[in-house]
C-alpha cells in the first residue's frame, strides 16, 4: 500500500459526500428532502473528519484494503447498488427494501441456509426492519419515498 492510497480514497469519498449533499440541497420540494439533507450533512462531516485524520496522522489507515476485505464487502455493495439505482424506483421503496435486506442478511448471516428456523428468523428480522423503516420514514419524518410497481 502506498502512502497516497488512504488519503486518495478518503478524498474521493469526501467529494462523493459533497456531491450527494449538493444534490439533496438543490432538489425541491424542500419538505421531501429533509431526511436526505440531514443524512448528507452527516455524511460530509464524517467524510471530512476521516479525511483530516488520514492527512494529519497517516498511521490511522495502516493495513489498507485487502483483497479479502474486498471479497467480503463486494456482494453487499452490489446488492445495495442494484437497490439504489434500479429496484427502489422500479419495485417501490418498501418492496425493494425488503428484498435487498433479506438478500444481504442471507449473504452475511452465518446460519445454515438449509434450515427452516434460520429462514424464519431472517424473515422476522426483515419484517421488524420494515416496520421500523415505515414508522421512521412514513410516520415520523413524512419522507416522500419512491413508488414503483408495488409499495
Amino acid at each position: 500500500m502506498t502512502a497516497l492510497q488512504p488519503s486518495l480514497a478518503c478524498g474521493i469519498i469526501l467529494l462523493v459526500a459533497i456531491w450527494v449533499c449538493w444534490i439533496s440541497f438543490s432538489q425541491a420540494p424542500a419538505e421531501a428532502f429533509l431526511f436526505p439533507r440531514l443524512i448528507s450533512v452527516a455524511f460530509v462531516a464524517l467524510a471530512g473528519w476521516t479525511f483530516a485524520r488520514v492527512l494529519l496522522d497517516p498511521r490511522v489507515a495502516e493495513g489498507g484494503i485487502t483483497w479479502t476485505l474486498v471479497k467480503n464487502i463486494l456482494p453487499g455493495v452490489v446488492v445495495a447498488g442494484v437497490y439504489v439505482f434500479f429496484a427502489a424506483k422500479w419495485l417501490g421503496f418498501y418492496t425493494s427494501s425488503a428484498i435487498a435486506f433479506i438478500v444481504i442478511l442471507s449473504l452475511y448471516d452465518p446460519a445454515p441456509h438449509d434450515q427452516v428456523r434460520a429462514w424464519l428468523k431472517r424473515v422476522a428480522v426483515t419484517a421488524g426492519y420494515l416496520a421500523v423503516m415505515y414508522l421512521l420514514f412514513s410516520i415520523v419524518l413524512k419522507v416522500f419515498i419512491p413508488r414503483g410497481l408495488f409499495i
